[in-house]
């Protein structure tokens, strides 16, 4: 049952209709949907449920499902093939296509990224541009972590800081992305639970953090950069007041972009300045309560930021002769180590990752590649999850039943062979093992592997 004071608090608001959302509260209609990895491809058949489906019409990765599977049992979800995403989450998608048709040398940050639904989508966008995934949190920041390495991307860098910590680099990004933290009432329907947690109080506490995270953190904005503000809150303060909070930060004006008036998202106006953003409704459009809205900076401050304080390791001759020996490596990257791992940057981001190293806390960057030891590469298990096409070892393709032995880190039954190899499945790579004359051993990262199933 949804709150009467929470219902009272929605009047007035454009497109609003108290009956069908009430009643599309309480069908419990749970709608499912997810987005393909661009970066792994799959075949038709490789799995029914992936291809029996309808798209998502602002997101063209998006898919609806007609029934929701057993994710943890699917090695492909594992493998980072796909992403479950909530379907109005995917209109950042129709956004960047408005702003961004171009998306070629862009850097980009999620400032708020946890999980990581919308890391991996600008991922995919902007396969040419930097991508920094930001989670202030730790606990929030391990699944972040997981998520990005699993979806295989080399141009995603972690950090793990709070947004005033971005002030530190001014005038650094072209498009920021800003999910904030919200009263979560657009997630009624998904999770009743969340429910019993809102109240009036905390949508006004939630208003001043966001406020408070788009103070600390716009500086980092360029000039001519867009700020993209998004919640799943429906709150009028999370939202409207929000836009009109924005328009008075330094620079920023609002961009009224459009949606097609089939799509059924309601276009809503901020009381001061006039500013557009769009908010779904679970009983216009097939997904959960989103609101969604774009500022773009129009003059700035110059400013100049450390790029002192990090000084990258390369590889020694040994290391790099070796590396070589094993695989050819992929041109335009820039190699080097870190902690005792091998890792691959893609060489035009080199001085901007210098950068975000001397001045952030990075937990994640560019693609780790393994530990060399002796004249043997112990393989990274972002390497076997990364798009790159010349792995150094061979590969063996396996059924469901083995790969879900691998994916639980359990004792496996393979061909006879000798040293490393990546296992696949449907022709996705889902990890290393290491054969031996008498068994062999299970490389899954410890800390993913499934339980209790």
């Amino acid at each position: 049952m949804l709150p009467e004071i929470f219902i009272q608090s929605l009047q007035g608001l454009p497109g609003f209709d108290e009956a069908a959302f009430k009643q599309v509260h309480e069908t419990g209609e749970q709608i499912t949907s997810l987005r393909l990895n661009e970066f792994k491809p799959l075949s038709t058949d490789a799995h029914p449920f992936l291809f029996n489906t309808v798209e998502v019409p602002w997101c063209s990765n998006g898919r609806y499902l007609k029934v929701r599977p057993s994710f943890v049992l699917d090695p492909l979800w594992h493998a980072g093939a796909y992403y479950v995403q909530e379907a109005s989450s995917m209109l950042l998608y129709h956004i960047l296509s408005q702003i961004a048709p171009n998306p070629i040398h862009y850097k980009v940050l999620d400032l708020c990224a946890a999980p990581g639904g919308k890391s991996t989508l600008l991922a995919n966008y902007f396969k040419q541009g930097l991508v920094v995934a930001n989670e202030t949190i730790k606990s929030r920041n391990h699944i972040l972590v997981e998520n990005i390495t699993k979806w295989g991307a080399d141009h995603v860098v972690v950090t793990q800081n709070d947004p005033a910590h971005f002030k530190s680099l001014p005038h650094f990004f072209d498009v920021m992305v800003v999910d904030a933290p919200c009263s979560g009432s657009g997630l009624f329907r998904k999770d009743p639970s969340a429910i019993e947690e809102w109240s009036l109080d905390n949508v006004q506490h939630c208003c001043v953090r966001q406020a408070r995270i788009l103070e600390d953190s716009i500086v980092t904005l360029n000039e001519g950069g867009y700020l993209i503000y998004a919640t799943c809150s429906y709150s009028f303060d999370e939202d409207e007041k929000i836009m009109d909070y924005i328009a008075t930060l330094p620079g920023m004006t609002n961009i009224p972009l459009e949606m097609p008036s089939a799509w059924g998202v309601e276009a809503c106006y901020s009381d001061k300045a006039n500013a557009k953003g769009f908010r779904a409704y679970p009983n216009k459009v097939k997904g959960e309560g989103f609101f969604i809205t774009v500022f773009q900076k129009l003059k700035v401050q110059p400013q100049g930021y450390s790029v002192d304080d990090f000084k990258f390791t390369s590889l020694t001759k040994n290391e790099l002769l070796t590396m070589q020996s094993i695989f050819e490596l992929p041109p335009n990257y820039f190699y080097l180590t870190h902690q005792n791992t091998i890792i691959g940057i893609p060489e035009p981001f080199k001085q901007d990752i210098q950068i975000i190293l001397s001045n952030l806390y990075v937990r994640k960057m560019g693609l780790a590649i393994g530990e060399i030891k002796g004249k043997d590469l112990i393989p990274a298990h972002a390497l076997a999850m990364s798009d790159w096409n010349n792995l150094p070892y061979q590969s063996i393709e396996v059924d469901l039943a083995t790969a879900l032995q691998y994916l639980r880190r359990a004792d496996l039954h393979l061909p006879e062979g000798k040293g490393w190899h990546v296992l696949t499945y449907l022709n996705i790579r889902i990890g290393w093992v290491k054969l031996l004359p008498n068994r062999s051993n299970n490389y899954y990262p410890n800390e993913w592997r499934i339980l209790n199933y």
